[in-house]
């Protein structure tokens, strides 16, 4: 099953994609909500989807982020083993988290901006989980079953601001630069998350091509390991690497830019494609 977050004659639905056509959950108002009611939820909105009423074509429909504000979204560092080669930096005996903050967060199609305060703009092209059980202290054995499913996300890094702080935060928590989506396909629907090919474009031009297999440490891995430290609730978010190819790495760097189109494509889940523009002017506000 594909789990959207949509908007429709200003209206936000939560709901599923079939066939081209969006079917808002009848009782669900956000993707929180919807996992949290576990497999219940689930039956339900399949049995909505059997049923064929209260269709909207999905042409007619806006995708936003599948989780639009999730309680937390984490990154993890040094992940993949082509980009270690490529790095010429150590493999990590373990995972190295970092925050992503959620005002970060945009959907497909949606733009990233760039910031007034620098110019290294990159992208990172990675595999998302998305958590779909309040759980804490989670053995590798039982990490599937509290997966929801996955998504795509572009863990867009502001290069000169992530080194200013060790945690990274900063660098990785402009608002925009948390794109996620289209959509979250089930587990049961995608299967083995480690053998997915993912590859990012700028343009026209392909930057990454790999494949989840080369991930250091598996979703398994990355959830037991978390779930010692803090309670994974639903729709917490974990973007799980990058691969090799990334603009830092290029020469001449190849660092995104206003008018630019970052598409990164993973199998079995589709495709997050974003524009880039400038940050605006006049973003100044208090609200």
């Amino acid at each position: 099953m594909r789990l959207v977050t949509a908007k429709s004659n200003n209206k936000i639905y939560v709901g599923a994609i079939v066939d081209n056509q969006f079917v808002p959950s009848a009782e669900h108002q956000n993707m929180i909500d919807l996992l949290s009611g576990g497999e219940q939820s689930l039956v339900k909105l399949q049995k909505q989807i059997d049923a064929g009423t209260d269709l909207i074509p999905l042409a007619d429909v806006e995708l936003l982020a599948p989780v639009t504000r999730p309680g937390k979204y984490l990154g993890v560092s040094l992940n993949y083993a082509d980009h270690i080669r490529e790095t010429g930096l150590e493999q990590p005996e373990y995972p190295t988290f970092f925050n992503k903050q959620i005002t970060s967060v945009i959907g497909p199609g949606q733009a990233i901006q760039r910031p007034k305060v620098s110019e290294k703009l990159d992208y990172e092209g990675e595999l998302g989980l998305v958590i779909g059980r309040r759980c804490r202290h989670v053995t590798r054995e039982q990490a599937r079953h509290v997966i929801a499913g996955y998504t795509i996300c572009n863990d867009v890094s502001v290069r000169d601001w992530q080194m200013r702080s060790h945690t990274w935060t900063l660098g990785k928590s402009f608002d925009t630069h948390g794109p996620i989506g289209p959509w979250i396909v089930t587990a049961d629907e995608l299967g083995d998350p480690h053998t997915l090919a993912i590859k990012t474009w700028v343009n026209d031009e392909q930057r990454q091509s790999s494949n989840t297999s080369q991930l250091i440490f598996d979703c398994y891995d990355l959830v037991e390991y978390l779930s010692i430290v803090m309670t994974l609730e639903p729709g917490d978010i974990i973007a799980t690497g990058t691969s090799s190819g990334v603009g830092v790495k290029m020469k001449p760097r190849g660092y995104m830019k206003p008018g630019d189109i970052v598409r990164v494509e993973i199998e079995k889940i589709g495709v997050l494609e974003n524009p880039v523009i400038e940050e605006p002017e006049n973003n100044t506000f208090i609200d």
